[in-house]
Formats: C-alpha cells, sequence, structure tokens
C-alpha cells in the first residue's frame, strides 16, 4: 500500500501545472463551503440567541393560550405563579440547569393621550423588569449584540415603553425627541377647540393607588406631556385605567410591533387586569443555561406541572414554536449549504475526471508496459484510484486552511448583521474551527467525491488491453 501511494504522489508530480490547478479547485470549493456553514452556524446562534433572550427556551402557559389565548389573555392567567416559580427554581434536577426563571402578563387594551386627543389599540406586555434584565445576559454562543437595556429597570411603577408608530399615532414625537409626527387625519382643525380633558370617571380610576407623580429632569422632555392612560377590561369585564408615565419610544424592528407594542412593570399590568383580585400571569419563561440541556428540562418540568398544575391545566411551549422564523431560517440555510454544496461538489466532481482521465491517457504506454511486466488489473486501479484520493486528502486540508484564514479575516473585520425581525445587530463571525461535524462531514464529502471522480478512469485504465496499450506508442 506505501508502495501505491509513493507511485501516486510521483505520477501527481509529474504534472504539476495541472495537480495544482486540481488542488486549487478543490481548495477553493471547500473553502466557500466552509465559510459559508460557518457564517450559517454563527447566524442561527444569533438568531437563537435572540430569541432565547426575548421568550427563554421554555414557557410554561394554560392549555389553550398559545393557540387561542390572544383575544382574551387574562382568561388564561396561572393562578399560585410565585409558588409554582418557586416550586420549578428548588428542584434537585432543575435547578444546576436554570439560568432565569421569571413570570410575564399579556394584555390588550386602548392607550389614550387625551392633551392631543388621540387614542389607538394596544398589544401589552407587563415585565419583571430584573428578571428579563438576566434573560438578556444570555449569551451561550458568544454572539454578544449590540441590544440596548431594558429601560424599565430602576425606572417608576408607573414607566411604559412604547413602540414608535404607538408614540406616533399618540403625538409623543415632541416629549419623546422622535421624528415622523404628522397630523393625523381626524385631528381637530386650526382653531377648533382644544381636546377635551380626561372624562371624570375614567380619571377617577386612574387615580386608584396611581404612585405620585415624578418630576421631570432637566432636559429630559418627560413630563406630563409624556403621560398616557391606558383602558383596559378586568378579569370580569369592567374597565379600568391606568396612568403611564412614557419613558422612550423604541423601535422593536416590525411595524406591527411598532404600531401597537407597549412594555410596563408587571405590577402594574396585573392592577390593569385584576385589580384588588389574586394577580395572575399568562406565562412563566423558563431560560437554562445551554440550549442542550432542553429535552432534560422539558422532561423534569413536564413531571413537576403534573401535580403542580391542579385546577389548571399547564403546557410547555419552547422557543422554536413561539418564534416559527428561526425554524424557518435554519431551514433556508439548510437548502442554501446543500445547494452550495452540490454544485461545488459537481464542479469537482468534473475537475477530478478530467484529471485523471487526461493522466490515463498520457500513461497508456506506461500502463501498457506495467502489466506486460506482470502488474495484475486490481495494482493498476489501486494506483489511479489513490491519485484520485491523495488529490482529495491534499485539496481537504488546503480547503480547511484556506477556509480558517478567511474566517480570521472575517473576525477581525468588525462586520455586523441585523438578523431577521431585529432592530439591533450582531457581530457578523464565521465559525468554523471547532465545527467539527462541519468539518468532517465536508472532507469526507470531498473524499468521496474525489474518489468517485477517479474510479471510472482507474477502471478504464485497468480494462486496457497490452497489446493496444504498447500499440499506442
Amino acid at each position: 500500500m506505501s508502495r501505491t501511494l509513493s507511485l501516486a504522489q510521483r505520477n501527481l508530480r509529474r504534472n504539476r501545472r495541472r495537480s495544482l490547478a486540481t488542488l486549487l479547485a478543490m481548495a477553493v470549493g471547500l473553502g466557500a463551503i466552509l465559510v459559508f456553514g460557518g457564517y450559517a452556524r454563527h447566524a442561527m446562534d444569533a438568531m437563537q440567541t435572540g430569541y432565547v433572550q426575548m421568550h427563554g427556551h421554555l414557557q410554561i402557559q394554560r392549555q389553550g393560550y398559545f393557540v387561542s389565548g390572544s383575544g382574551n389573555p387574562a382568561a388564561y392567567g396561572i393562578s399560585g405563579y410565585r409558588a409554582l416559580m418557586e416550586k420549578v427554581q428548588a428542584d434537585p434536577v432543575l435547578a444546576p440547569m436554570i439560568a432565569v426563571v421569571t413570570p410575564k402578563l399579556e394584555l390588550g387594551g386602548v392607550a389614550g393621550h387625551f392633551a392631543s386627543g388621540q387614542s389607538t389599540q394596544v398589544a401589552a406586555v407587563g415585565l419583571d423588569a430584573q428578571g428579563h434584565a438576566r434573560l438578556r445576559q444570555w449569551d451561550d454562543y458568544d454572539s454578544a449584540s449590540y441590544s440596548p437595556e431594558l429601560a424599565l429597570a430602576g425606572a417608576p411603577p408607573d414607566a411604559v415603553i412604547l413602540g414608535i408608530g404607538v408614540a406616533r399615532r399618540l403625538q409623543l414625537c415632541a416629549p419623546l425627541g422622535l421624528d415622523g409626527c404628522s397630523a393625523p387625519a381626524d385631528a381637530p382643525a386650526a382653531g377648533a377647540a382644544a381636546a377635551p380633558a380626561l372624562p371624570n370617571d375614567l380619571a377617577a380610576l386612574a387615580q386608584q393607588d396611581a404612585p405620585p407623580v415624578m418630576p421631570a429632569a432637566a432636559g429630559s422632555g418627560a413630563g406630563e406631556r409624556a403621560r398616557i392612560e391606558m383602558l383596559s377590561a378586568t378579569l370580569q369585564g369592567a374597565p379600568n385605567v391606568v396612568r403611564l408615565q412614557v419613558l422612550r419610544a423604541e423601535n422593536f424592528g416590525l411595524k406591527e410591533f411598532d404600531d401597537r407594542f407597549a412594555v410596563m412593570h408587571l405590577a402594574q399590568a396585573q392592577k390593569l387586569v385584576y385589580g384588588s383580585g389574586e394577580p395572575q400571569v399568562t406565562a412563566i419563561l423558563v431560560q437554562l443555561r445551554h440550549t442542550a440541556q432542553m429535552p432534560a428540562a422539558r422532561a423534569r418540568l413536564a413531571e413537576l406541572l403534573g401535580p403542580a398544575g391542579e385546577g389548571q391545566p399547564l403546557e410547555l411551549i419552547d422557543f422554536e414554536t413561539l418564534a416559527p422564523i428561526y425554524g424557518q431560517s435554519l431551514q433556508f440555510f439548510d437548502s442554501v449549504f446543500g445547494f452550495m454544496a452540490s454544485l461545488i461538489g459537481v464542479i469537482v466532481l468534473f475537475t477530478v475526471g478530467n484529471t485523471m482521465s487526461s493522466a490515463v491517457l498520457e500513461r497508456t504506454t506506461e500502463i501498457g508496459t506495467l502489466r506486460a511486466i506482470g502488474q495484475r488489473r486490481s495494482g493498476i486501479h489501486r494506483l489511479f484510484l489513490a491519485e484520485g484520493l491523495l488529490l482529495g486528502v491534499l485539496g481537504a486540508v488546503l480547503g480547511v486552511a484556506a477556509a480558517m484564514m478567511a474566517a480570521a479575516l472575517i473576525n477581525r473585520a468588525g462586520l455586523s448583521w441585523t438578523p431577521p425581525g431585529y432592530v439591533y445587530a450582531y457581530p457578523l463571525k464565521v465559525h468554523v474551527w471547532g465545527a467539527w461535524r462541519l468539518l468532517l462531514g465536508t472532507g469526507l464529502g470531498l473524499l468521496t467525491v474525489a474518489a468517485l471522480s477517479a474510479a471510472w478512469p482507474a477502471h478504464r485504465a485497468a480494462r486496457l488491453r497490452i497489446v493496444e496499450a504498447l500499440r499506442h506508442a
């Protein structure tokens, strides 16, 4: 075997120009596949990081909430959620896996800015600011984003963050320092009476248990003009109003979100929906230390939710179900990677096949001589097959080296990209080193293509007749 490899190496060196051209095509092709695969891997890691920071790995919800709860979230509240959270955090099996457990309450309502006479429907969410801030610290893949910190942390209890579209609809551009506000079609004409004040009954509701008004900081632009009222229905169907101070307006990445989204403290949202009754939440977010722990954590949580959910059947929803665009993006990258690998595989197949066919044609007399002195057909077949495999090994090594160098250059370039549905960017990186499945899979794939490319020329060389081969001279 060593003699066959030595002869194959010498034969490849006999025509260095053709061998180098073949190796270059293989190395460039494999390097391109690896660079794209490393980019796709980092892109999916960055997307997963964003969704896990937003939704956690798993959410505990009432059964049916994910499918039917958007119309009436309060009807799917989880009672006794604090005891359930403590039970999950104290479980000896789950405790080493869990990073954060935090509640969330979703609700719908109408936000109004009576100073401008404007109102709009909103989809609001109440969060535990400290828990949500810990959620956004998760970075298992070293994909640190440029996302801003949640402004609710340390903010007054009546604070709210609006989508930019909501703020513009409520004519809050001036107090919030936004651009793009235009007079709505239903705005009062010039010289018309000023917009009416908040009705007495709604004002009385808004003043119940309202926190004291904090004076605006100098130059902040926040004050009474940046206050809104939010109207929602309680669990019993009665109207309830709270007065909120708008901290800022944020771009949430999608116009549908920007035009309807609002974020407030969990306690404020619970007061709006449940009043003086027992506070509930619509979801408990469970964030794990590592995504690979999801199957074990899910199985253990399913065991715990049986006795814990008596009277309120619960279910587990993972982040891929909550954010289907993640799975769709993963399928897209896989399909593009498969297309690129197939295309480059075909190119390598014809390149190596052409090289080996030319070698057979040029060495026909040599093949006849070897056969005349006793070399068997199997030996000729092994020789040419060894040359093709040797080309594949060298091409794989050069391709991996080229991909490593390209990845290092890209990672040092300071580039960034914004995943679908995001407004903040992630550093653009290519993860090749450490992607052992990618390296092994592409390397074996290249060797397979090289072997297939050399198989037919090797078979043709082995089937040459001695007399015809010698006559070729």
